[in-house]
């Protein structure tokens, strides 16, 4: 007869596996087995195509380019002549994509969308660092490809982060050895501008790369770097407050790849919370890359109310360690979602291991030690260059992970991942069909004004409570763990009118100003229950 002890973890390992699993009707499901090209880069736009990309000197890709737009550069490390495919268009609706020419180097590069939609993609490696790139998307999407300028940018921006301005611009910070900012597009007389907190954050293994950047309910910008933070007045080139260091001291930003979002801004606009979650332990580079020694990643997230008078970190601990995870803002308006990603090493080459398979949906609002759910896993690793984004559908798009120099799907143990997935939550689940709502849009954009009242009218079977809740979502732009422009919005509303037959309207109020909500396209959700519909495409100007 087993010892007595055995059976108590047996017992407790069935409990665990019950709660894990069948709490929550989250699924999987496999979209493409390949696209040709490794989802480094993501972004959704408003015809709900995604278009996605990873960097030209990878080598010949799996997704062959049209005839005659072969790209030939000397300075390629990889390949000079190459007649492949380094980026897609993604049709989410009918699940299809195409090829798309890219000419420089996006290697680690970063992007916006401007308010008119385009996305404004800058900076790379080599003859792409100082690029700028414009998608504009078409009506039939069958079309449209890149258009490039090689000289843009004023500084070199590889690892930079970008962010939309409230005037709709956007500004590129950081970047490997760039400690300065600059704007895209520029006016007349503008350059760069120094920002020291970026040199005085960088230490031998960096750590300062990919700034997580939220713009603030007054306009600044939060800036964090390494494992400190500080509010930019970025028009008078002065930083206005200096936040304290993130207990433990340890990295959060690349090659340490934590993740970072700002949390739901609610309907009074008044205050802001970011969160950080995840990273790797100073030191942990230099260990996987000099000694094949992987440090098992942080199980720690802080959140700091950015807007108090004298604001400190919170600190609370995941159920598991993760580095390279992603961090989505679900349209709930309730929960965050952290997915993909490594229990120990680092970002970089061959750096990263023990993948973690277990996304896990984290609750703003939710009792303190009991905010964390775990979701059902997947079977795919997203380690290294993996990525994911919000889809208007409620679904998230996961794809990416090449952890090598090159392509490489033989003899390694994480082979080159060219599979896009969905990762559906639980309100998705068919027993939540009833309370999902449909928003009768006829599938066109809605135009707001800044202030102002707007219906929305929808259809629910089930509706006990008419003080349904509105978000907004700014589609973001994912890579590196980090998602730029990530912002969720709950608008001000009233109760949900009834027009008979599970037919309802809801007046909502559009964001006061560009600070709290900058130009652009977002996609707003009716939630009913904890249950979203499938978003509307609004644009804000």
């Amino acid at each position: 007869m087993a010892p007595r002890f055995i059976w108590s973890c047996i017992l407790v390992s069935l409990l665990h596996l019950a709660a894990s699993v069948t709490a929550n009707g989250s699924r999987w499901a496999l979209l493409q087995p390949s696209i040709g090209v490794s989802a480094m880069h993501m972004q959704l736009l408003h015809n709900d195509h995604v278009i996605i990309f990873d960097r030209t000197d990878f080598g010949l890709s799996n997704i062959s380019l049209p005839a005659g737009n072969c790209r030939d550069d000397p300075r390629d490390q990889a390949l000079q002549h190459d007649c492949s495919a380094h980026s897609v268009d993604y049709d989410v609706v009918s699940n299809s994509f195409r090829p798309l020419t890219i000419l420089t180097d996006t290697w680690c590069s970063s992007a916006t969308v401007a308010p008119d939609g385009r996305i404004i993609q800058t900076g790379g490696f080599n003859d792409g660092e100082r690029a700028v790139r414009i998608f504009d998307p078409c009506c039939d999407g069958s079309n449209c490809d890149w258009v490039e300028n090689p000289s843009a940018l004023a500084s070199r921006r590889w690892y930079a982060t970008n962010q939309i301005l409230p005037d709709g611009r956007a500004i590129i910070i950081g970047g490997r050895r760039q400690f300065n900012y600059e704007f895209y597009p520029k006016f007349s007389d503008e350059g760069i501008f120094k920002l020291p907190f970026l040199s005085q954050t960088h230490d031998p293994e960096e750590n300062n790369l990919y700034p997580f950047v939220h713009l603030n309910v007054d306009g600044n910008l939060f800036v964090f770097a390494n494992n400190r933070a500080i509010l930019l007045d970025y028009r008078a080139v002065k930083v206005m407050r200096s936040y304290p260091v993130m207990p433990e001291g340890d990295p959060r930003n690349y090659p340490s790849s934590g993740s970072s979002v700002l949390l739901p801004l609610s309907p009074a606009a008044d205050e802001a919370e970011v969160l950080v979650c995840g990273g790797a332990p100073k030191g942990s580079y230099i260990s996987a890359s000099k000694n094949r020694v992987f440090v098992t990643a942080s199980s720690t997230c802080g959140r700091i109310k950015i807007t108090d008078e004298s604001p400190e970190w919170q600190m609370e601990t995941m159920p598991v360690s993760r580095v390279m995870g992603d961090m989505v803002l679900l349209p709930t308006g309730a929960e965050v979602l952290i997915i993909n990603g490594a229990g120990a090493g680092t970002a970089g080459w061959e750096l990263g291991s023990n993948p973690v398979l277990t996304p896990v949906i984290y609750q703003p609002d939710g009792p303190p030690g009991y905010r964390f759910t775990l979701q059902k896993p997947s079977t795919i690793p997203r380690l290294y260059h993996s990525t994911a984004i919000m889809l208007r559908d409620g679904r998230v798009l996961v794809g990416g992970s090449n952890p090598h120099v090159g392509y490489n799907f033989s003899s390694v143990q994480y082979p080159t991942e060219l599979s896009l997935e969905a990762f559906s939550p639980d309100y998705l689940d068919q027993k939540a069909s009833d309370r999902r709502p449909q928003i009768d849009t006829e599938g066109s954009t809605i135009e707001l004004a800044y202030g102002c009242e707007f219906a929305l009218s929808f259809t629910a079977s089930e509706l006990r409570n008419e003080s349904v809740t509105v978000t907004m979502l700014a589609p973001a732009f994912a890579t590196h763990s980090f998602s730029m422009n990530q912002r969720l919005l709950i608008l001000a509303s009233k109760a949900a009118m009834s027009g008979g037959e599970s037919r309802y309207c809801v007046t909502v109020t559009a964001p006061p100003s560009g600070m709290v909500a900058p130009p652009g396209y977002y996609m707003v959700f009716v939630v009913n229950e904890g249950v979203p519909s499938d978003g509307a495409w609004v644009r804000l100007r």
